[in-house]
């Protein structure tokens, strides 16, 4: 089976070779027919420490590294400053 694959952005680098992902997912309410946002927080492995808050990066599932984290980051794409 194919492991699962999110795009999210970084929120927090503060631990060290884990970001904290936060995904947004938007659908249509089944009686309004709103859109609606909804978003969750997933722990990655960031093994080099290179994302910091802002940077848009993607995740796929993997085994459980530690207690929190059964994500890792693939590929990322850094946050341009003007």
């Amino acid at each position: 089976m194919p492991k699962r694959t999110l795009q999210g952005v970084v929120v927090s680098d503060k631990q060290n070779k884990t970001v904290v992902v936060r995904v947004d997912r938007r659908f249509t309410h089944p009686i309004y027919k709103k859109t609606i946002r909804r978003s969750k927080n997933f722990h990655a492995h960031d093994e080099n420490n290179e994302y910091a808050p802002g940077d848009v990066v993607w995740i796929q599932e993997s085994k459980p590294i530690s207690k929190l984290k059964r994500w890792v980051v693939t590929q990322g794409e850094k946050k341009t400053t003007a």
